[in-house]
């Protein structure tokens, strides 16, 4: 499909205005296709040529002006518009289209549990033609009228309220200006939860078989949307800008949500059927605070082109951690964000497909492009910028900076150059400048603390920084100083913290002696990479858990995490530090980053294999001592951290000894009961292990026959040991039309099943398939597929040098499309850096 060019927009933009969409969509006519008739109303301000885009099934008729065009003149996606003369022209066209199940366009989903069926819109990007005929692209704003007719039992939501007119027809009401990418419809049976909020209808959405757990979290979910709405009232002067508010949780979403204007779609894992933990409720209410705040930063206000789209993502990130923990009990999402997305960042950042926050517009031609920057920059670098942005120029004028910029642009598209001048009006600092460092530079910092002592007894600190190939960037930060408790052994007590702008003149001096822990960019104000000094190290190593506050050891924590990505620190070094002071922890979000990081990145990438066992064995016992201590009714608060050791604990099983006995007793001595996820994550672990068969999945599936059950049962099959259950599960992968074909949904959970460092011998015939046989899967299929086959299909457990070899060949021989190219090329750059460190460590 050809993707729309930066150039093409701008040449658009300059010769129509576009005013009117009418789309009228037909949701009856099968499981397979839909209707869909679409009017619009442009303007052309000179004669010239252009054209609309639409995918169609079948394109019945096209007339321009009440005159007909040929439907076969149609090229790919492109429909041309030859001869337009100035002034008025009303365009229609009647098409047939094709339902997805690859989560783009309209995507179409029959419950397992009841076989119910579902419909809703994701048209980010370029998807919109996938159900109507548009002038795709965000600055050609417009009214839109929608219709719909359905099933009638079905009930269809949109962007602003909607009315049963009888006989399954649906009109909702005319929308304000907003893009084409940001129209939706969702339709279906669904279960609703509606109430009333600052004169403004709310409701909350899923599909029936999810009502009981919708209803058992429906007013934490309201309380948490009227908090955050409200909060967004007081700190923005711009009143919420559309006619309703409403959240549906809609099955194999691909992303966390979409914040269509009015009517937020959210994958719906987050109608939680089985025991979460309190940080996953909190990240749930992360995200509805983030979706919440594109209504001003995203719909209202709307980037221009898509080079742009940190604008919408970055300020996203950063309100949904700040207005959660102002509006709600979730005070502390920021020790949430340091531990489990600010990696993601660091990461991202560190990789040759790293870009800046705010890219130019020449790095980002088209759309296909643009896709790509949904990533750890644009999100997590993005808000931390924004962090570090604020701390620098204060809230006060940041916020006032923001009202102007809202205020100069409603309803309207904006640049980056825009934004700025909003902020740059409401402050005396330099927001040009540091955005020219912060915003147009790629790589991490890092800041090395160099302390001296005196004979007498004063001590001075300066800060190394070392940066990217860019050059280093200013920082504002604080640096904690902390001593030991005399009254306690393992705690620290903190001093008079000191705050500095990095870099700067130093070294700073201070009295009353060194601390015994001297820690940089205490309370993760900035984005850098931190080190520690000798002594503070050997501070942390022993007192780590008696820091006294979650986002100071955060800081920690990361600072352990990166010198063990960077070959610095001993993986085995983290295992002891996790071990020794994991059992201590009183923050989750901490106690699950750990544990994760630990899991996934240290025992299955950095350990050289021989080692791994070792590491899954000091996991089981870390989980244990958890276990232990929130043993008793006495710990009944503790429920989460119970529920994060038995995932770790099944996870890292090494025999089917104990977890075995939990799933045959429908329990875990001292809780929890086991739920469907618990179960199905037991019977996944038993599967890798060789030792459970394909009649206990099945069994398991009768007993839970729900959308996640089928999900379950797809990884556990694939999990065996078997060669027959290999060939099968990569068949399915591979597998590109017909009614085999997997959603993305199905094909992830086949995929997480498939590989697994216990089973290399049987697997390694499928390393060199997998990079011959994907980029044609991912051609066929599109990039959001693309995009799970080189995230999770990757044979990830094969940290050797012919892995390396085989990718690298893929990506000069194979041609694999963007969105497959840029994962596999992310994929390969995190093997180089395992096997440097394994090299590091002294094994292979």
């Amino acid at each position: 499909m050809p993707q729309l060019t930066r150039d093409e927009a701008q040449t658009r933009a300059r010769l129509i205005d576009v005013h009117r969409y009418e789309v009228a969509l037909d949701l009856t006519r099968g499981a397979e296709r839909f209707g869909s008739r679409t009017v619009i109303h442009f303007t052309a301000r000179t004669g010239g040529d252009t054209f609309v885009e639409v995918r169609p099934a079948e394109l019945h008729s096209v007339t321009l002006d009440g005159r007909p065009l040929d439907p076969a003149a149609l090229d790919d996606n492109r429909l041309p518009l030859t001869g337009l003369a100035p002034g008025a022209h009303e365009l229609r066209l009647e098409a047939a289209m094709h339902y997805s199940r690859t989560g783009e366009g309209m995507h179409r989903f029959t419950d397992p549990a009841d076989g119910e069926s579902y419909v809703y819109t994701q048209m980010f990007m370029d998807d919109v033609q996938r159900v109507f005929a548009a002038f795709d692209q965000p600055d050609l704003k417009a009214v839109f009228a929608l219709s719909v007719q359905a099933p009638e039992d079905w009930t269809v939501l949109a962007n602003g309220r909607t009315e049963h007119l009888g006989e399954g027809r649906w009109q909702a009401a005319l929308t304000p200006l907003i893009s084409t990418y940001l129209v939706a419809v969702a339709a279906g049976p669904w279960h609703s939860v509606r109430t009333e909020h600052a004169g403004l209808p709310f409701g909350i959405h899923c599909r029936r078989s999810l009502a009981p757990h919708l209803d058992a979290d429906a007013e934490e979910l309201l309380d948490l949307t009227r908090r955050c709405f409200d909060r967004y009232h007081e700190i923005f002067t711009e009143p919420y800008p559309f006619d309703s508010y409403d959240q549906a949780f809609v099955p194999e979403f691909n992303a966390g949500a979409m914040e269509n204007p009015g009517l937020v779609t959210f994958r719906d894992e987050f109608v939680f059927r089985s025991a979460v933990t309190d940080t996953e409720r909190q990240s749930r209410g992360v995200t509805i605070a983030h979706e919440m705040a594109h209504m001003w930063f995203g719909d209202l206000v709307t980037l221009q082109w898509w080079d742009d789209i940190w604008l919408n993502e970055s300020f996203a990130e950063y309100m949904g951690y700040q207005v959660l923990a102002e509006a709600t009990g979730f005070t502390d999402t920021w020790t949430d964000f340091a531990v489990a997305r600010k990696g993601w960042g660091y990461d991202a950042d560190q990789r040759p497909s790293t870009h800046p926050v705010a890219p130019t517009p020449a790095d980002v031609p088209d759309t296909a492009s643009a896709l790509l920057n949904f990533d750890g920059i644009s999100y997590a670098k993005g808000a931390s910028a924004l962090r570090q942005l604020v701390a620098w120029m204060g809230e006060k004028d940041f916020l006032t900076g923001i009202n102007e910029h809202f205020a100069r642009h409603r309803f309207g598209n904006a640049t980056l150059a825009d934004f700025l001048d909003s902020l740059a009006r409401a402050t005396d600092r330099d927001v040009h400048a540091w955005a020219a460092r912060w915003l147009r530079t790629t790589g991490v910092d890092t800041l090395t603390p160099v302390v001296q002592e005196a004979a007498d007894g004063t001590w001075s600190v300066s800060v190394e920084q070392t940066g990217s190939v860019d050059g280093t960037r200013p920082h504002r930060l604080t640096i904690g100083l902390y001593d030991h408790d005399r009254g306690t052994p393992g705690e620290l007590v903190p001093r008079e913290p000191l705050s500095l702008d990095v870099p700067d003149d130093g070294p700073h001096t201070a009295t009353g002696g060194r601390p015994a822990l001297l820690l940089l960019n205490d309370q993760d104000l900035t984005y850098a990479k931190v080190r520690l000094d000798p002594v503070s190290w050997d501070t942390v190593l022993g007192a780590l858990s008696g820091l006294p506050d979650p986002l100071t050891r955060a800081v920690v924590w990361n600072a352990a995490r990166d010198m063990v990505r960077d070959g610095e620190l001993a993986p085995t070094a983290y295992l002891d530090a996790a071990r020794a002071h994991l059992p201590h922890e009183t923050d989750l979000a901490l106690v699950q980053g750990v544990l994760s990081f630990a899991r996934t990145q240290i025992a299955d990438a950095f350990l050289p294999l021989a080692e791994r066992h070792a590491a899954l064995t000091t996991l089981t016992a870390l989980s244990r001592d958890i276990l232990r201590r929130t043993e008793g009714p006495e710990h009944g608060t503790e429920a989460g951290f119970r529920l994060t050791a038995v995932r770790a604990f099944i996870d890292s099983a090494t025999t089917p000894a104990g977890i075995q006995d939990w799933l045959d007793d429908g329990s875990v001595p001292g809780g929890p009961r086991l739920d469907p996820e618990l179960r199905w994550r037991i019977l996944a672990r038993l599967a890798t292990l060789g030792a459970t068969t394909p009649d206990a999945i099945d069994a398991e599936l009768a007993r839970d026959p729900s959308a996640t059950g089928r999900e379950g049962a797809a990884r556990c099959h694939a999990a065996l040991p078997d060669p027959a259950a290999k060939q099968a599960a990569w068949d399915a992968l591979v597998t590109t039309d017909g009614e085999a074909v997997l959603s993305n949904y199905l094909f992830t959970a086949t995929a997480t099943g498939f590989w697994a460092p216990e089973q290399l011998d049987l697997l390694r015939p499928y390393v060199d398939r997998y990079f011959t046989e994907v980029p044609a899967l991912a051609a066929a299929r599109g990039p959001a597929l693309a995009t799970a086959a080189g995230r999770y299909a990757f044979p990830t457990p094969f940290v050797e040098e012919d892995t390396l070899r085989l990718g690298e060949a893929c990506l000069t021989d194979r041609d694999p499309t963007p969105a497959l190219r840029r994962r596999l090329l992310d994929q390969l750059d995190d093997l180089r850096r395992a096997l440097r460190v394994r090299a590091a460590a002294g094994g292979a």
